[in-house]
């Protein structure tokens, strides 16, 4: 990857965003981290050793447009690019049966995971078409492909994802603008850890492996690969 390509990352300061915002920092980009509060992404950076030259701390609402807009017109004021945009912030919450679930479930699911990739996508777009060019790379979830009971809400919204990925990336291809997705199974978080005490995590998807998938996705090497959703499984099969 080219140094000082200009990356934003949604949802850098969660479970997993610290891997991928580390991963894309080795290669010498410059980081849009946002976090829900300005200290976090901050601390983020920090611990990352990047400072006002190559990072730039948001406080964003990745459900709200005017607070996505805000965040990108402040990277185009500081960089006058975009040049990759990573899609992480999202969330499960614990599901209901479909006859217990209320709409409020399935907006809350929905926003956080479908509306954030959307509004995320379409505030960047302007910026990648005037500069030729630019990838995006959106975060779906094996439940996207084969849902579990008691998962309706997370499992409609992160299917949403995969479908966003695949109407953007013919719509939008023939400018150089390389749109794809990931689908990892269980990330091997403590988050994750805590709530499947008994399980093997050796088998999930160790978050440093997950991170390197996304950034050759961001990368020239796969310019040729358009529209996809690239299984990361680990050892789940």
């Amino acid at each position: 990857m080219d140094t000082d390509r200009v990356v934003l990352i949604t949802g850098a300061t969660g479970e997993f965003g610290p891997f991928a915002a580390r991963a894309f920092a080795a290669t010498g980009a410059r980081l849009a981290p946002t976090a829900r509060k300005l200290p976090e992404a901050q601390a983020l950076l920090s611990d990352l050793g990047l400072g006002p030259d190559r990072g730039l701390p948001q406080a964003v609402d990745v459900t709200q447009a005017g607070s996505v807009a805000a965040w990108v017109e402040a990277v185009r004021a500081k960089w006058g690019r975009a040049d990759v945009l990573v899609n992480i912030a999202g969330g499960y919450r614990p599901g209901k049966p479909v006859e217990a679930l209320e709409e409020a479930d399935l907006d809350f699911m929905f926003n956080l995971n479908a509306r954030s990739a959307f509004l995320t996508c379409r505030a960047v777009l302007p910026l990648m078409l005037a500069q030729g060019g630019g990838k995006i790379v959106n975060v779906g979830a094996k439940a996207a492909l084969q849902a579990g009971r008691r998962s309706t809400a997370y499992a409609v919204s992160k299917a949403a994802v995969l479908r966003l990925t695949e109407a953007l990336s013919a719509e939008v291809r023939q400018q150089h603008i390389n749109v794809n997705a990931v689908i990892p199974s269980t990330i091997d978080t403590p988050a994750n850890r805590a709530a499947q005490p008994n399980a093997d995590s050796s088998t999930w998807v160790a978050p440093a492996d997950l991170a390197a998938v996304i950034v050759f996705l961001a990368s020239d090497a796969a310019r040729a690969v358009h529209g996809a959703a690239i299984p990361v499984y680990g050892l789940t099969g």
